[in-house]
């Protein structure tokens, strides 16, 4: 028996695409950080242009410091980013901040005391409300909003990937 289960075990190995063994992560030409990653707009205001130069049109204005956005392609000092709701374009790379926030998704999200659907619930947050993002869990994130701090769904803020663990 022991030999059966030994052949099965080799052979699910040699017929397992090498792919599913190295998950292998994307990391930016220029940077050198992983592709893609969130960011935040560190100014108040940025053009978000169709392609990576001044002269191209710009597509976008963002008008919200601290939004967070989604890096997915790089070319020398420009970022290609798009939101929450997919909309983007270039920005320069001056204009964007490793510091993490989140936007909240859920109409009122409830920020609880504890990382569990039974603690005591907090806060209630509005929708769009821009948070700052301090950890998460496999579920939950601790996020600081007007004050408050406490835990969240993950599933109700978007500028967290859904396996990212933050501490």
């Amino acid at each position: 028996m022991p030999k059966v289960i030994l052949i099965f075990f080799l052979g699910s190995i040699l017929f397992t695409p090498a792919y599913l063994f190295s998950e292998k992560i994307q990391k930016g030409q220029i940077t050198n950080l992983p592709i893609p990653r969130f960011v935040s707009l560190k100014a108040t205001e940025a053009n978000a242009r169709r392609g990576p130069s001044l002269s191209h049109k710009i597509d976008w204005i963002y008008k919200r410091q601290h939004m967070p956005l989604e890096i997915y392609a790089e070319y020398e000092n420009w970022r290609r980013v798009r939101d929450f709701e997919g909309f983007g374009g270039w920005i320069h790379y001056t204009l964007l901040s490793g510091v993490r926030y989140v936007l909240i998704k859920d109409e009122l999200l409830e920020m609880r005391l504890l990382p569990s659907n039974d603690a005591q619930v907090i806060a209630r947050i509005p929708q769009h409300n821009i948070a700052t993002l301090d950890k998460c869990t496999n579920d939950w994130c601790k996020i600081m909003d007007d004050g408050y701090k406490g835990w969240v769904l993950k599933k109700g803020i978007w500028g967290v990937y859904e396996s990212e663990l933050q501490y």
